[in-house]
């Protein structure tokens, strides 16, 4: 008489040439051959061994840095971008408004079962290009697998490894009173643009999400500017609106805004007066603000016109001394008006 099967017995794995499951996971050949073929055949081997733990870099000469995000954006694809190409270009701009080149980043990769390998192709083929754009390679990774319906398609983590070059340090407590606040480009571009997709709201044009490198004119600011360029910070989740908070929390000053001198283009403008959302409160993903030594903002601005990530920047405030409120904006209707600091994201999942 046969003995039942223990409920530990591992079943045979269910192989599956359309859609990602759990054996893919489970460190046997389903994954290897899930790695080899869907991955680091698309990323690229770089100078790392294919299923080693660890990438070997090198000496890196300089002050190193490292910044760590996940992204959990829905949905995974959208006008102007995708999870792969916010996977790479938030952690290049993590380094970059840090003041830091990108040497290399790291890659891991939580599917849920049952996602089709078209998405996952998409995706993977979507952060190699982004990545070899960039100029940042991938030197490492992580695959895991969870149950369906655990991870709403796939999240994804990105580490980067960058370097600074000289003893500049860029802070919130280098701004002084009176310096000029500048935008890079027009704002709420990414918040929107997700939430259309998502909500399936057809609007015309679609809104397209700002998603962009930053790394490229961090550095050319930073070699213009010198000390005089105090410090960056890309606007995403909180928009513009938590990083004038943040900086008037580190400073102790006070951040000004002329509302009429935000850049919005008109469909992002249309769809916040729409929805009653305030643009300074909507994510970005590839606009960034900078504080510049006021006698330094025109040479800023013409700096950042050299490059296509930047749309159209422009000065929107200055920092000054504090009286009552840490951010103010003057809205057009007789006076300043504080601007409270965002509690929670206006709209949920957006990276």
């Amino acid at each position: 008489m046969n003995a039942p099967m223990s409920p530990l017995a591992c079943p045979r794995p269910t192989t599956s040439d359309q859609t990602i499951t759990l054996a893919h996971g489970e460190g046997g050949k389903m994954m290897r051959n899930l790695i080899r073929d869907r991955i680091v055949s698309k990323l690229g081997e770089t100078n790392v061994q294919r299923f080693s733990d660890a990438a070997c870099v090198g000496t890196i000469k300089g002050n190193v840095a490292i910044s760590t995000d996940s992204y959990v954006v829905s949905p995974l694809f959208f006008p102007g971008g995708d999870i792969g190409t916010l996977a790479v270009h938030g952690t290049i701009n993590d380094l970059a408004m840090a003041g830091a080149s990108p040497l290399f980043l790291t890659l891991s990769l939580i599917l849920e079962e049952g996602l089709p390998f078209e998405v996952f192709d998409r995706v993977i083929d979507s952060i190699a290009e982004t990545a070899n754009t960039c100029g940042v390679p991938i030197v490492a990774g992580d695959t895991k697998v969870v149950t369906k319906g655990a991870a709403d398609g796939m999240f994804l983590n990105t580490t980067g490894v960058g370097v600074h070059h000289d003893d500049q340090r860029m802070s919130a407590k280098q701004i002084q009173p009176g310096d000029t606040l500048v935008v890079s480009g027009p704002i709420a571009r990414h918040g929107i643009a997700v939430l259309a997709a998502r909500e399936s709201l057809e609007f015309m044009p679609p809104p397209a999400s700002d998603s962009a490198a930053l790394h490229r004119v961090a550095a050319d600011l930073q070699s213009a500017l010198g000390n005089d360029l105090r410090t960056m910070r890309d606007a995403t989740r909180g928009g513009v609106a938590a990083v004038l908070h943040e900086w008037a929390e580190e400073s102790t000053l006070a951040m000004w805004v002329d509302e009429a001198q935000l850049p919005l283009l008109p469909e992002t403008r249309g769809v916040c007066e729409l929805l009653g959302l305030d643009p300074m409160f909507v994510a970005n993903e590839g606009t960034f603000v900078a504080a510049i030594a006021s006698h330094r903002t025109e040479d800023a601005i013409s700096v950042m016109k050299t490059h296509s990530s930047c749309g159209d920047p422009a000065p929107i405030g200055y920092a000054r001394r504090r009286e009552i409120s840490p951010v103010l904006v003057s809205r057009g209707m007789g006076g300043d008006q504080p601007l409270d600091e965002p509690i929670a994201a206006m709209l949920p999942r957006i990276c």
